[in-house]
């Protein structure tokens, strides 16, 4: 991706971007819900990976966008694209917004139905977008 000069498209102008371009049937929701995870944490970044948009702490993916569900979109929640060793068969931690649908003990989505879900789990969502950083630079799995 480039710009009118030509230069290369900085993570923030590729998602700009891409949303303009954006056709899909939960349009709205799926900028709410990037309005919501970039307020959420101001150190996040962001670009495209997967054809969607993802987000990045100190430039490792953490929660990325799927956008091919059938009557929803969901996020998933991993720790990066490094494949790391996590010697547990237990979740990352315990998870009180009740959002989460864990797929690994290191991998997680969180589904949005329509508009009236995404404010439903606003709160929520900033709650557990803060606490997955929070753990997954705790535990840096090595």
């Amino acid at each position: 991706m480039a710009n009118k000069r030509g230069d290369k498209l900085n993570g923030h102008e590729q998602v700009a971007e891409f949303m303009n371009k954006l056709e899909h049937p939960f349009k709205k929701e799926i900028e709410e819900v990037r309005t919501i995870i970039l307020s959420a944490n101001n150190q996040l970044t962001e670009y495209i990976k997967w054809n969607a948009p993802s987000f990045c702490l100190d430039n490792e993916d953490r929660i990325t966008f799927n956008l091919r569900g059938n009557g929803y979109f969901q996020l998933i929640f991993h720790c990066g694209s490094k494949v790391r060793k996590y010697e547990s068969n237990e979740p990352l931690f315990h998870d009180d917004t009740g959002l989460l649908e864990w797929l690994a003990n290191d991998r997680a989505t969180v589904k949005f139905r329509d508009i009236n879900d995404v404010i439903e789990k606003q709160e929520k969502l900033i709650r557990l977008v803060n606490r997955w950083l929070e753990v997954t630079v705790e535990r840096r799995f090595q």
